[in-house]
This record gives structure tokens, sequence and C-alpha cells, in this order.
């Protein structure tokens, strides 16, 4: 899916900054456009505004916190890693959110060094725990906001979003084949995997689903 990138990344040549802050714009552009509809451009644009905000911090900072995660386990153990936004996908991203579609792969990190199975396979576990962290995060969340006063719509739908979106990510790059994460947990450690992935299974269909969670948070939302 990504372009293996030139010794130049390795040599002083990266900008993980710039990189990053282009694949949460990126990312948070289409999924703003996926939930509130291309129409939303010209004939609601407060819808759209509130929509891209709640994108920013569900879906753009799940994103770059699943690549951040590899990043730092990776240089934690040594290996140079940066992260490289794939400004082809970033652009499809877009594109496909018009016609009422989301698919985002803002880019990678990569990393070089001499790595045992098991590092290899902990810098890959990073990422999907990255993001069902952040799913639980927004569970406890939306307590903590109602509590402080914060009654708006948005934030039941920042924090219902938070959790669906993030525990699925985190799933869905537990996939055991190609270029995702779940492929190099599974040849470390078979058990890892199968936590990870019951975990994930329980977050996105179980805890996560709206039902749950309106029940969950039934005597606020209530009030």
């Amino acid at each position: 899916m990504f372009s293996t990138p030139g010794d130049d990344l390795f040599r002083g040549g990266a900008r993980d900054n710039v990189e990053l802050l282009k694949a949460w714009a990126g990312t948070s552009l289409a999924y703003a456009i996926y939930r509130a509809g291309a129409a939303s451009l010209l004939g609601d644009i407060a819808r759209f505004l509130q929509e891209l905000a709640i994108a920013a911090v569900v879906c753009g900072l799940g994103f770059v916190l699943h690549e951040l995660a590899h990043r730092i386990v990776a240089r934690r153990f040594g290996a140079s890693a940066h992260f490289v936004a794939d400004d082809r996908w970033l652009l499809i991203s877009v594109a496909i959110a018009f016609v009422g579609f989301f698919i985002a792969a803002p880019g990678a990190v990569w990393h070089r060094g001499r790595l045992t199975a098991a590092q290899g396979g902990l810098i890959a576990l990073a990422g999907p725990l990255a993001n069902l962290g952040l799913a639980l995060a927004f569970i406890i969340a939306f307590p903590v906001l109602w509590l402080a006063g914060l009654h708006d719509d948005w934030v039941v739908i920042l924090c219902l979003t938070g959790v669906s979106l993030n525990a699925w990510l985190g799933l869905f790059n537990m996939i055991p084949a190609g270029p995702f994460d779940g492929a190099r947990v599974l040849a470390w450690n078979p058990a890892a995997f199968g936590v990870t992935v019951a975990v994930g299974f329980l977050l996105t269909f179980v805890v996560g689903t709206q039902q749950t969670l309106t029940t969950l948070w039934g005597a606020m939302l209530a009030g």
C-alpha cells in the first residue's frame, strides 16, 4: 500500500511533525465529509464545522496516536523510526468521502535497526493498543465532561464516535495478514494476538455499541 522511503529518511531527511500534521488534517477532513455529507459543505456549514472539530479529535487523533505509538516503541528499542504521510492516499480518502465512503491510509512509521522478534511484535502491537486505550478513555471521558457541566449534543456525539471508531481501528489493524499489525503480532506471540483481538471485539461489538453506551451512561443522558 505504501511506497518504501529512500535512505534520505534515515539520514536527517525526516520531517515527522509536518508529516503527522498532514495525516491529521487529511484524515480529519475526509472523516468530516463522510460524516456530514458533501452537501453540508454548501447547505449546512455549521454542521460540517462541528463534524470537522469532532473528526479532528476522534479520527485525526486516533490515527496520529496510533502511528506515534509505533514510533515511540521503536525508538525505545533503539531503532531509527519516522512517520511518512502518504499524500496520494490522503487525497484519495478525501475524494472517496464525497461519495459516501471512508477509507483512510494516512501513512506509516518506517523503522530501521537491529530488533528481536519480540521487539518487532511489540512495535506492531503498540498502534492497536493506542486505539483500544483511546476507546476506553472516551468511555470514561463522557461522565467526566457531563459532571463538568458539558451537556451539549456534541459531547455525546464526540464520546460515542470516539469509542466506536477507535475500537474499530484497534480491531481492524489486528487483521493477521498483509501489512496489518496483526500479522506481526501473531507471528511473535499468538497469546498476545488473541487477547488483543478479544478486547478489540468486545469494545467494538459489545461495549462500544451505541445501545450499550447509552445504557451505561443512561442516568446522565436521562437527566
